[in-house]
């Protein structure tokens, strides 16, 4: 049983606008699987129609094999979501928002409390819980949306753009907490715009664009199949260098940038082509990103 399981997904809205053109997707229970795409692609009508935000125009999806339409109870009570935009109540303390959260799952009221401290602690807010959300920095609220997906323990975790707008020490806080609650078994589906996080947390992606998936897969197999690393040689002189056909490379004066997939089989081989015309005063390997692979699959 996969925790996410999308077939022919389709959105369009009233506009005749195709926000999602018959998606496929499948997301392994245990994994930190990241949804990644430029603005408008796609991804939060995704999440609107797995949370039940938004209506399906056709295709199924499933949660933990519950059917988000004939069996939507069982689905959403799988899911805990942190929204893009902050959305707590300004009337209540943040141990009350949480405990009313724990309550329409129907977590028990002793059990409410104990995860609510539990949770606050651990995202470093506990001092805070007496305090309504008016009172609360930017960075305070986002952790409050994440403890409000949280404090009824689902098996799955969707968050979109959880670090939007908080500052580094916040996000690396947030980046170890989600990564402890992923080894301990939870699913986490992540949208984020920082490609960095992405290729940090997730152990698989896709990349979704205008309305389709893409590409998926293994985040370090996606890098590498699409990607290539740059080998950066700087040479004792500006002699030309003539490297093998089986090299992508150019030469702007005493320096020497060569494309490849394959750098440690390379390099050596490189290395002896360049010493037979001149010497090597220094290398540079610089090792492709998930940005690179972003940018080379939608071109933006």
């Amino acid at each position: 049983m996969n925790a996410i399981e999308i077939q022919s997904l389709k959105k369009v809205y009233d506009t005749k606008v195709e926000a999602l053109k018959g998606i496929d997707l499948i997301i392994p229970q245990g994994s930190f699987f990241g949804l990644l795409g430029p603005n408008g692609a796609g991804k939060t009508t995704t999440i609107g129609i797995l949370t039940g935000l938004v209506n399906k125009t056709s295709g199924t999806a499933k949660i933990l094999d519950y059917d988000i339409i004939n069996d939507y109870k069982n689905a959403r009570r799988s899911i805990g979501l942190s929204p893009q935009e902050i959305n707590l109540d300004v009337f209540f303390t943040i141990k009350k928002i949480l405990e009313f959260q724990a309550g329409y799952f129907g977590v028990p009221s002793n059990t409410a409390i104990k995860r609510t401290d539990e949770i606050l602690k651990k995202l470093g807010i506990y001092d805070k819980k007496d305090n309504t959300a008016r009172h609360l920095s930017g960075g305070m609220k986002r952790r409050v949306q994440i403890a409000k997906a949280l404090v009824h323990n689902p098996p799955i975790l969707i968050l979109d753009e959880p670090t939007a707008g908080v500052d580094i020490e916040l996000r690396h806080m947030l980046w170890d907490y989600l990564t402890d609650l992923n080894k301990e078994g939870k699913t986490i589906l992540l949208t984020t715009h920082y490609i960095e996080e992405a290729e940090r947390l997730c152990n698989e992606i896709a990349i979704i664009n205008n309305g389709e998936i893409i590409k998926q897969g293994d985040t370090k197999s996606i890098i590498k199949e699409v990607s290539l690393n740059s080998i950066e040689i700087e040479l004792k002189d500006s002699k030309e260098i003539i490297l093998s056909n089986k090299f992508d490379y150019t030469q702007n004066g005493s320096t020497l940038k060569i494309q490849s997939k394959e750098v440690n089989k390379d390099i050596i081989k490189i290395i002896e082509q360049v010493e037979k015309t001149t010497k090597i005063e220094n290398i540079n390997i610089i090792n492709s990103s998930l940005e690179d692979a972003f940018i080379k699959l939608t071109n933006k």
